[in-house]
Formats: C-alpha cells, structure tokens, sequence
C-alpha cells in the first residue's frame, strides 16, 4: 500500500509542476482566464496547487503506513481513497474552470479524503 502512495504523491508534485508551467505561461495576460480574480482563473490555480497538497498529504501517508506509525483498520480503503482524492481533486478543478456544471462533482474528492481521514483518525484514537 506504501509504495502506491508514494508513487501518488510524487507523481502528483510532478503533474502539479507541469500544469503550473502550462498555466504560467499565460499569466501574463491580464485577461487570462477572465482576468486575475475570474472564477476560471482561481479554478485553474486550486487545481495546480492541489496537485501539490494532495501529493504531499501521500507522501506523508506513505511514510507513516511505512514507519508502522498509523495502520488504520481498512488500509487499502485508506490508500486508494486518498489516491482517488488527489486525482479528482485537480481532474475537477480543472474541468470546473472548463465548464462550470462540474462543479456539483467537487463532493467525490472531498469524500475520497474524508475517508481516509477519518480511517487514520479513527486508528489514533482506537490506540
């Protein structure tokens, strides 16, 4: 389970790098995406930046599985919801700045992490 989410996290930083650099290379333009505060613009950043945070949230998650730190109850459960999270995370972000219906898909990632919090959290607690 470890090892998947490691490859996650570090897989998502690197996705998060690309798409800053796509993204950045509009910036410049004051009218960008609808212009610095546009709704399509700050999609665009959250879902650059949550490549980023989800990445890190598996990494970490990676480490304490790997440490024997945290071992909640239902750790594939834990594993791929965060997997799933940090890929429809961004994935949303992205095609709500397209097209705003996606927006009523922004439950599906945020449950995905809930899950697993809730695993870990459980198991802290439980210890």
């Amino acid at each position: 389970m470890a090892q998947w989410n490691m490859f996650a996290g570090w897989a998502g930083m690197l996705f998060g790098l690309i798409s800053g650099s796509v993204i950045g290379l509009f910036f410049h333009r004051a009218n960008f995406a609808g212009g610095y505060g546009a709704f399509r613009r700050r999609l665009l950043r959250l879902g650059h930046i949550a490549f980023f945070g989800l990445g890190i949230i598996n990494v970490l998650f990676s480490l304490a599985l790997s440490s024997g730190g945290i071992q909640p109850e239902y750790p594939v459960v834990a594993s791929l919801s965060l997997i799933a999270g940090a890929v429809l995370m961004p994935t949303i972000c992205f095609l709500t700045a397209w097209k705003t219906f996606f927006r009523h898909a922004f439950a599906l990632p945020v449950i995905c992490v809930a899950i697993t919090i809730v695993l870990v959290l459980q198991k802290m607690v439980m210890s």
